[in-house]
């Protein structure tokens, strides 16, 4: 079987401008985890929902830790408070970013000939889940890890 007949034509995609806060929407209603994003109509990367929850990580313990004194124990309510408001205001800051700066590139492609097991191979090397179906460097479509299972199975009708 060839990755054309398992994959996953005319995907959803996104533009490089959208932002974080639209394509995470249209992840979260379209039910996918990643999106081809296009610059213009040219594919210049993929964003997937890792990328997107990388974001929120944080750093460990600093070196600066410090054992509050019985003064700052009273003081540790307004601190809270005031790390609050800069946490919110950073994550409103990221749902306004721009889809490219975090999308993942380059892309990892794959031709709609080339068999499935070739596709299989390579999302398990490259530890994805997706890849981008090109033909003539141009996007025509998307196929998954379950894309595969399904296609091995009988098909997504099946």
């Amino acid at each position: 079987m060839i990755v054309r007949d398992a994959m996953t034509s005319d995907p959803v995609t996104c533009q490089a401008e959208d932002s974080i806060a639209d394509v995470a929407g249209i992840m979260r209603s379209r039910k996918i985890g990643g999106i081809p994003v296009l610059d213009g109509d040219i594919l210049a990367g993929i964003v997937t929902e890792t990328d997107i929850i990388k974001l929120l990580m944080t750093k460990g313990p600093s070196d600066d830790l410090w054992l509050p004194s019985p003064l700052e124990i009273i003081e540790f309510p307004v601190r809270e408070f005031i790390n609050w408001e800069n946490t919110r205001k950073a994550l409103s800051d990221i749902r306004l970013k721009k889809i490219a700066d975090i999308m993942s590139k380059p892309v990892i492609t794959i031709s709609p000939d080339d068999d499935i097991e070739t596709a299989a191979r390579r999302m398990l090397e490259k530890k994805i889940d997706r890849l981008c179906v090109t033909e003539n460097n141009r996007l025509i479509g998307i196929i998954t890890r379950q894309d595969i299972v399904w296609s091995l199975a009988g098909g997504k009708d099946a």
